[in-house]
């Protein structure tokens, strides 16, 4: 990969977490939430995804890759 495309991914990737940061802080503002649900609510959605991937995982058998390996 060229230098000059890693570093415009890196300078996107930085902006949108730097736009996603101020936009928090900014909803964290407006908004007056328990610090019990901030933090509940990143959790879930790690748990949903890890539950759909590990139940995707479980049920499709024919597209276990690990199986066709010698």
């Amino acid at each position: 990969m060229p230098l000059d495309k890693f570093v415009l991914i890196l300078v996107i990737v930085l902006a949108a977490a730097g736009a996603t940061v101020w936009l928090a802080v900014a909803v964290g503002a407006a908004v007056s939430i328990p610090m019990g649900w901030l933090i509940l609510l990143p959790i879930a959605a790690l748990a949903v995804i890890a539950w759909r991937v590990i139940s995707e995982r479980l049920a499709n058998r024919e597209d276990d890759h690990y199986d066709r390996m010698e």
